[in-house]
């Protein structure tokens, strides 16, 4: 029942179709956040990849892809950014930051978070097109000496999987570890508002150890669907990069015990969307 209140909350998808779900269970869906990644992520990578295979470029393949993300999702966590760089870009205490992010209104802050935002993701899903790349003098000589990149080249130089194939797991992964690190944030702080100030009337519940250890097996399961296809098409390189979100999400947490001595639904949206952007910044430097 908590994971079909996640897939409402957090999808514009008619989950609420299927059953009817108590409103008690809304104050749980960060909890069951990290299997929705499953959807979002895989609907992503998808698109990402159909579109690729289709022959369209992977900048226009890279755009289709965040689309389909934001309109699967209604844009909630982009609003939650924006609200998060209003607040934290134009408060200067807790109540004057709280005030902003809760205005429906966006402001210059606001604006320039979802510039640099998607301006970042889209040039780093351009990057994808030549991950995994093995010396730079093996494919010069594969191409007759013409020195460029070649997707179809690189496909076959380090496993048996194609390119696209690997898109979709390095996706799918960058989705739901995000999430998993940015989920951690409700046992961290408190909820910053109460629920009728909350902008869906849901305050998310905190977490007792014996919460923390069900929370850290929800996320090993969640996570084991990415990494084991990491695993498959040979990326094992890329799990390198798991403690990256991790600590992104310490050092915002940090922040916002800071300014806000606890976080707000805003905050979750943009946890998620700047952990998932250091994953895809810091990947070129493992290959």
């Amino acid at each position: 029942m908590r994971l079909l209140a996640s897939l409402i909350f957090f999808t514009r998808l008619p989950w609420w179709r299927l059953k009817s779900v108590p409103q008690e269970a809304f104050a749980h869906v960060v909890d069951y956040w990290p299997f929705v990644g499953w959807l979002t992520g895989g609907c992503m990578a998808l698109v990402f990849w159909g579109a690729s295979v289709a022959g369209w470029t992977t900048s226009v393949a890279a755009l289709l892809a965040i689309v389909a993300r934001v309109l699967l999702t209604g844009a909630l966590h982009e609003d939650g950014l924006a609200d998060f760089c209003d607040g934290f870009g134009g408060g200067t205490s807790r109540a004057r930051t709280l005030s902003i992010m809760k205005d429906s209104h966006i402001g210059t802050y606001g604006v320039l978070g979802l510039i640099f935002y998607f301006g970042l993701l889209w040039t780093c899903f351009e990057s994808l097109s030549l991950f995994y790349l093995p010396d730079y003098s093996i494919v010069y000589q594969l191409r007759g000496g013409s020195g460029a990149p070649a997707s179809d080249v690189l496909a076959g130089l380090d496993s048996p999987f194609t390119l696209e194939v690997k898109w979709v797991a390095v996706i799918l992964l960058f989705d739901v570890l995000a999430k998993v690190a940015a989920s951690l944030i409700t046992g961290q702080l408190p909820y910053a508002r109460t629920a009728e100030e909350a902008k869906n009337q849901v305050v998310y519940v905190g977490r007792t150890w014996q919460s923390w250890l069900w929370h850290a097996l929800r996320c090993l399961l969640a996570l084991s669907l990415p990494v084991g296809l990491c695993l498959w098409t040979g990326l094992s390189r890329v799990l390198l990069l798991l403690p990256v979100p991790f600590l992104v999400e310490w050092l915002l947490m940090r922040w916002m015990r800071r300014r806000l001595g606890g976080y707000t639904g805003d905050c979750c949206g943009a946890l998620f969307l700047l952990c998932e952007l250091s994953l895809y910044l810091v990947f070129p430097l493992l290959f």
